[in-house]
């Protein structure tokens, strides 16, 4: 069967325009039997409307998964066995060039007043290093691997699919539970640790370089605030991002009873939680408030957005966010360079926001009580949070540093 590379889910609630569109490409590509397969998977998908990670994450790996059956085996989910399941992973794991893009794009673009599929977009994105980025190094499709966090995303999407189309009665069993010995397919590292936060180094620069902006430029007050919150809250950038289903507003910062500040947050797996605001965190918020005309702290039910946009009454989304901060991390680059420590300014380029709060509960677990770390940075379990403990790993090292080739 000819591949003609075609979305199956848009990009964000599903239009009832872009559903028709599909419904009309996979009757004609494939067979109209498919759609009943395409309906329980959007009434699955919509299940997890309100948490967007989660919802990407099921709709990318589901999205692949029918591209593979209908356009590639020319099957049904119906029909899939553990042994043509392990196929696909074979595939997955390394798909054709065909399948692979090399810079991003949406599913679907508007030509004129009406939707059509984005013949730029790809089931599968071969993303380069930031840091190769900036310095021009084009991608290559060969070069395309599935990181082991992705083929767990793998596993976990489409086996929690599968069990959804069980319970609907529409297959008999899950393949996914009946391969044995996954850990073949997926590599386990011995001790999992939290490597991608920023040195003391790194982040002192960071922030002085912000700071120092600020003076030029009083629209970096909004960064400082930004960087300021990531790294003495440990917060995730959803938790401070707009969305449809969410807006962080400053009511969200509130002192109790005993005059303790917190802040309240709405973490993954939709779970509310409060984080202890140090004095530090509410000077920089005053600073912020005052920058923009209000008073120096928020009052109750205050629904004023966290993150302000420049234009209008709203809050900044996830997109936003990451530029702002990528601003934030070019500054210090420079900086850096400019003190001749390109070592650092070069293992910077790579960072992400989520490199922050990494930084902050790294930086944490140093002085505070675990519990109390893990508490505020919202881990279900204590030993996510010891991953940021350097102790052990350090005096590790610290005796093997001078082993010799010859014996003394």
């Amino acid at each position: 069967m000819k591949y003609v590379v075609h979305a199956l889910f848009s990009c964000e609630n599903q239009h009832a325009e872009i559903t028709n569109i599909v419904k009309i490409y996979i009757a004609n590509s494939f067979c109209k039997e498919a759609l009943i397969e395409y309906e329980l998977a959007l009434q699955f998908l919509q299940s997890y409307a309100s948490s967007a990670d989660t919802f990407k994450s099921y709709r990318r790996e589901i999205e692949r998964l029918l591209q593979w059956c209908w356009f590639e085996q020319g099957i049904l989910l119906c029909d899939l066995n553990r042994f043509s399941f392990e196929l696909y992973l074979k595939f997955a794991f390394a798909p054709p060039k065909k399948f692979i893009a090399t810079k991003s794009a949406t599913r679907f673009i508007l030509a004129g007043n009406k939707y059509v599929a984005n013949k730029d977009w790809r089931p599968y994105l071969h993303r380069t290093s930031k840091v190769l980025n900036k310095i021009g190094t084009q991608r290559q499709k060969s070069a395309y691997q599935m990181t082991p966090s992705a083929k767990k995303a793998l596993f976990a999407g489409a086996s929690t699919f599968f069990t959804y189309l069980v319970q609907e009665s529409y297959l008999k069993s899950n393949p996914v539970a009946l391969i044995r010995q996954k850990s073949r397919y997926i590599a386990k590292e011995q001790h999992t640790r939290v490597s991608r936060k920023l040195s003391d180094v790194q982040w002192q620069c960071v922030l002085e370089a912000v700071t120092e902006k600020t003076k030029e430029n009083a629209s970096f007050e909004r960064h400082l605030f930004l960087i300021s919150t990531f790294y003495l809250m440990g917060v995730r950038i959803s938790e401070l991002s707009a969305t449809i289903m969410h807006h962080p507003v400053m009511g969200d910062f509130a002192a109790d009873s005993g005059d303790l500040w917190w802040f309240r947050v709405i973490g993954k797996g939709n779970k509310i939680r409060e984080i202890a605001v140090p004095d530090t965190m509410l000077v920089a918020l005053k600073r912020y408030r005052l920058w923009q005309g209000l008073p120096p702290l928020p009052f109750r039910g205050e629904n004023t957005p966290i993150i302000m946009s420049y234009r209008g009454n709203k809050g900044l989304g996830v997109r936003q966010i990451r530029l702002i901060i990528q601003e934030c991390f070019d500054l210090a680059v420079e900086k850096l360079k400019q003190q001749q420590q390109d070592d650092a300014a070069y293992d910077l380029m790579a960072a992400t926001v989520h490199w922050l709060r990494h930084t902050a509960i790294s930086a944490d677990v140093k002085s505070r009580p675990r519990h109390h770390v893990r508490d505020d940075a919202g881990h279900d379990n204590i030993t996510t949070t010891d991953r940021y403990i350097d102790i052990d790993r350090e005096a590790r090292h610290k005796s093997a540093k001078n082993k010799r080739l010859l014996p003394q």
